[in-house]
């Protein structure tokens, strides 16, 4: 099972210098499928950026590598991103702008096993 981490945990984290990221969501289409999903990072300038992602569903059980994935966007190819200067601004933006959880932030690189459980459900 997936550790979520906790609001100590991705302060941290983002101070530091580590990303995190969180699954948001799914949209069937009649013959594709929209993922999103975004990440924090801390940027060289001690700000905070907010990139968010929708890529088409190209995954299997095989190949759940959702970075490789190709963006429903191309002129994005990092995202939609948004800075802040603040932790607490990045963090309030995705909650309120992409409806993310607070309690449903992982460390970046863990987007693969959140897609793992979703093509399991």
């Amino acid at each position: 099972m997936l550790q979520y981490l906790t609001d100590d945990q991705i302060r941290t984290r983002l101070r530091l210098g580590k990303s995190v990221e969180q699954w948001l969501d799914d949209v069937q289409e009649d013959d594709y499928t929209i993922l999103k999903w975004l990440s924090i990072d801390k940027e060289n300038d001690e700000s905070f950026s907010v990139a968010y992602f929708e890529c088409f569903d190209e995954g299997n059980e095989n190949f759940m590598d959702i970075y490789a994935f190709s963006l429903i966007d191309p002129d994005e190819p990092f995202g939609v991103i948004h800075t802040f200067p603040s932790i607490v601004d990045a963090l309030e933006f995705a909650t309120f702008t992409y409806k993310a959880s607070s309690h449903r932030y992982i460390s970046a690189g863990m987007i693969q096993e959140e897609y793992r459980d979703y093509i399991k459900r």
